[in-house]
């Protein structure tokens, strides 16, 4: 069914029963106007490199394992990476390096992502996005954050039973979790909330997630230093450690 309102949103996240019926419902969302016409503008007027390609111009869905530990929380997808290839963190200089990282860290099979049909596969993690469209200028509006939100916490839902740790991938991110958290597992966060910052950890009490800090895989990020392959696998080896998964 598609989504056309917030009301349609809290609707269809609470009727997928799996993640695919998730996913597909995903899809399917046209429920903030200014989101709906910056990717479909971005598909068809395309980056020259990609004028060839037909791009996928709709939401995002999570990408990954069923029963995974880690859950790897990214604020967007990028124009001309997700909303191209239609997988989160695929196509894109971002992905390059978050799919490299997860290679070393022995929780991808392969350490490029490049298209829904290139083999890649995960072992043990789950990777979504707070907002499930490409945004302007990477600024999704407090109110598209919002009307998203429950397609991020019905995911969470889904894979409550095994989930132990979050990475969330920068400020955004660490945001957008706590108001998940209240709503998955009824747990109110702390006050005041912990700072956002590469490497923090919040450890709950348990069945909460463990909740990492790490910068965002964005260039700005990696190109100038801000964020180092070393930086990378320190938090992901934390991770693994955390959920079992070494």
């Amino acid at each position: 069914m598609v989504s056309r309102t917030a009301a349609d949103v809290v609707a269809g996240a609470r009727r997928a029963g799996d993640l695919a019926a998730l996913d597909a419902a995903v899809a399917d969302c046209f429920a903030c106007p200014r989101l709906v016409e910056w990717r479909e503008e971005v598909a068809t007027t395309r980056r020259a490199a990609f004028r060839d390609q037909v791009y996928w111009g709709r939401p995002v869905p999570g990408f990954g394992a069923g029963d995974a530990r880690i859950g790897i929380l990214g604020l967007a997808p990028a124009a001309h990476g997700g909303n191209r290839t239609g997988r989160i963190f695929t196509g894109d200089r971002s992905g390059d390096v978050l799919f490299a990282a997860l290679h070393r860290a022995g929780l991808a099979n392969q350490p490029t992502s490049l298209a829904r049909d290139d083999g890649l596969t995960v072992r043990g993690t789950r990777i979504f996005a707070a907002v499930r469209c490409a945004p302007p200028d990477n600024k999704p509006t407090p109110a598209e954050r919002d009307t998203c939100a429950p397609w991020l916490h019905r995911e969470i839902e889904l894979i409550r039973s095994t989930l132990r740790v979050v990475v969330a991938l920068g400020a955004f991110a660490w945001a957008a979790w706590w108001p998940a958290m209240t709503r998955v597992y009824g747990v109110r966060p702390p006050s005041p909330r912990p700072a956002f910052g590469h490497g923090a950890h919040w450890s709950p009490p348990a069945p909460v997630p463990h909740l990492l800090g790490c910068y965002h895989v964005s260039q700005q990020n990696t190109f100038t230093g801000r964020l180092t392959p070393a930086m990378l696998d320190e938090v992901f080896g934390r991770a693994k450690t955390l959920a079992g998964l070494d």
